[in-house]
């Protein structure tokens, strides 16, 4: 099964210019290339200041500079990964640098081949 890896941390921390958060970003480097070398997707993102949220309601177009939110802790990347199951992916996510600056959240990608969840 295939496995996203959300990878969130606050921003003031892992970029405070510390030895340590200087080390682990240099760590989170080496580990995306050695993925991307692997065929996995990996990806770092930009800090929100330079997305822009879009949303269409009643036919009408919004736009927003950034994301609305109220944690400190912003989405900073992602990795796609296989596992056998979510314990396997979780395993996996241990191994990211960026888990000493922030936390990685392991979600399950959906597989259009079955059911649509029923809420």
């Amino acid at each position: 099964m295939r496995y996203a890896c959300l990878v969130y941390f606050d921003p003031t921390t892992a970029f405070d210019g510390s030895a340590d958060s200087n080390a682990t970003l240099g760590e989170a480097e080496m580990n995306r290339q050695s993925l991307l070398a692997g065929g996995v997707v990996a990806e770092a993102l930009t800090l929100p200041n330079e997305a822009v949220t879009v949303r269409v309601r009643g036919g009408n177009v919004s736009m927003t500079d950034g994301p609305f939110m109220e944690t400190k802790e912003v989405l900073g990347g992602f990795v796609v990964i296989e596992a056998e199951d979510i314990e396997a992916a979780a395993r996996m996510a241990a191994t990211n640098p960026m888990a000493k600056l922030g936390s990685v959240e392991v979600r399950p990608l959906v597989d259009f081949s079955k059911p649509r969840p029923v809420m």
